[in-house]
């Protein structure tokens, strides 16, 4: 079985404090659950809603249909009351005006006022959905802020069991063992991914919704012995990390698209300096302010070719939590041994979605520096930072750190020994052996995971967040006799192109579905294969596509 709520109303109702503690008990319940939030930008007032899947399978996205609604609103009612089960119910306080068939009214308010602590609604409300579904209360002392008073948790805790006597149970949900699983968001996960990593140095600038990555590492900067910088801007943000890089510190940065924009001419420091640098873009809709709490993906085809002139990358984007931590370690020790800007894409969707997943497996973090002592010089041999090698890899020393060897770098084209010239033999020289790490990061690119039947007519392709509803529209359509698959791309530049010529020759038609205007993991595919799609599924008004939309679609159209 599985299960679909919505908590709706104004920014400044209590939606994240709710939410936060259902989900905490759904887990400890021994449920999988995915949690996505839908948020204006304004700190009271508009419409603001927050879903929550949960079951006995591991879930990847939301859903669109409903079986409960919790209406701290009017406004609630009106927005999402199409998206009800013909079974699902809208749980309200009494005093909402609405009337409706649909709408259980319960005296929420007025039992949170008596207990001296209206505020405590939220409570009612959460007793009141966990005994919907057979939700046990037991222990849920330990899912209040323990910045609360012991009064106020006091309180709140009579105010659930209150909520819990107001009604009966509909579902006998009932869990498994998931002690050994996280709740995490993909912020989160980056976060953590970047400390299992080795980072040293993080500097930002706030903007929505990378924030959080920032404001995670910061709080946890002490204990583990890192440095976190909110710089005066992004331009500052991306120097900082280039010249933590350049003096032996894993770094790393990150914004959004418009922060993103603003550290572009870095880009090509890094890229010609061969400083290793980890950039996150967690993308937001454009341009310039565009939707600054939703989500896109539309920065892909800005980032392949951002900066002026040509040196090598890597792209790589995140499609839940848990590869979230795993990707970046993996692009901290790209960075690293390629010496360049590796760029981790991941979007509003995943920055606030907390999910369900195995705790992460420690096992398999290694961290690889790749940082040279002088060892490979002969004696008396002087060091060349730019020395030209069979691979294109050039030994990467660091500043002070062997005697007697002076480390240079430059952002003019240089020779090996790091001097400003204008040789044309020299220039063609620095370049062919910068662009050779290309193919060897292609060679370390992760292929496209593969959904659905081996014997497939459409072949879907999508790339990071669109991966949840893939699966679904997957899982739905081949249920239903349907010769369909999808790949879904977590590294995207270089093109990992194997899986891909693969199905794509199976294939009848290949469709991408993309959460932008203009397709841009298609025209990659095109312009890196030759592989033409043979139409598109996108989306581009801030709100993530669901399997129940893609499937719909694919009935609803001739493709």
């Amino acid at each position: 079985m599985e299960y679909n709520i919505l908590i709706g109303g104004s920014a400044g109702q209590g939606l994240d404090t709710i939410s936060d503690f259902l989900e905490k008990v759904i887990k400890r319940s021994g449920f999988y659950l995915f949690s996505n939030k839908d948020y204006m930008s304004r700190v009271r007032g508009g419409h603001n809603f927050i879903q929550i899947r949960f079951g006995e399978n591991r879930v990847f996205a939301h859903k669109d249909k409903l079986d409960l609604i919790l209406a701290l609103d009017e406004n609630t009612v009106l927005y999402h009351k199409e998206r009800l089960n013909k079974d699902g119910i809208i749980i309200a306080d009494k005093s909402i005006k609405l009337n409706d068939e649909e709408i259980l009214k319960l005296p929420l308010l007025e039992l949170a006022k008596g207990l001296s602590l209206s505020k405590a609604f939220t409570s009612v409300a959460a007793g009141v959905i966990l005994k919907y579904f057979s939700l046990e209360i037991e222990g849920i002392e330990k899912f209040f802020n323990k910045k609360l008073s012991q009064e106020i948790i006091n309180k709140n805790i009579e105010a659930v069991k209150l909520g819990y006597k107001l009604i009966d149970s509909k579902y006998k949900a009932k869990g498994k063992d998931l002690s050994n699983h996280l709740l995490i968001n993909g912020n989160n996960a980056i976060a953590l991914g970047s400390i299992a990593g080795g980072l040293d140095f993080y500097s930002a600038y706030p903007m929505t919704p990378a924030t959080s990555i920032m404001t995670y590492l910061s709080k946890k900067q002490s204990e583990i012995g890192i440095v976190v910088d909110q710089a005066e801007d992004e331009i500052a943000a991306i120097n900082f990390a280039i010249g933590a890089s350049y003096a032996g510190a894993r770094a790393m940065t990150g914004s959004s698209g418009g922060g993103v924009s603003l550290m572009v001419e870095a880009f090509g420091l890094s890229g010609i300096t061969e400083t290793p640098v980890v950039v996150v873009d967690s993308q937001r809709p454009g341009p310039a302010t565009g939707l600054p709490t939703r989500t896109e993906q539309s920065d892909l085809s800005f980032l392949l070719t951002a900066a002026q002139g040509e040196f090598p990358r890597a792209v790589i984007s995140i499609r839940n939590a848990e590869e979230g931590f795993y990707k970046t370690v993996k692009a901290l020790n790209l960075a690293d041994k390629y010496q360049t800007l590796v760029i981790i894409l991941t979007d509003q969707y995943l920055a606030d979605a907390n999910i369900t997943i195995p705790k992460y497996d420690l096992s398999n973090v290694r961290i690889d520096r790749y940082i040279s002592n002088g060892e490979e010089l002969q004696e008396g041999e002087d060091y060349k930072r730019y020395k030209l090698t069979e691979n294109g890899i050039s030994p990467r020393m660091i500043p002070g750190n062997s005697k007697g060897q002076t480390v240079l770098v430059d952002s003019d084209e240089h020779t090996e020994e790091a001097h400003i010239t204008e040789s044309s033999i020299v220039r063609n020289s620095q370049m062919e052996k910068r662009m050779k790490k290309l193919q060897l990061i292609k060679e370390e690119m992760e292929e496209p995971e593969f959904i659905g039947n081996e014997d497939l007519d459409i072949l879907l392709v999508g790339f990071g967040s669109t991966y949840g509803a893939l699966k679904d529209a997957i899982y739905e359509l081949s249920s239903q006799g349907e010769k369909i698959a999808a790949l879904t791309f977590g590294d995207i530049y270089p093109l990992p192109e194997k899986t891909l010529r693969l199905y794509a020759n199976k294939a009848k038609k290949i469709i991408n579905v993309e959460q932008n205007y203009t397709g841009q993991l298609g025209k990659l595919i095109t312009q890196e294969t030759g592989i033409l799609m043979s139409s598109s599924i996108l989306k581009y008004d801030g709100r993530q596509i669901t399997g129940n939309e893609i499937v719909e679609i694919l009935r609803r159209e001739e493709f």
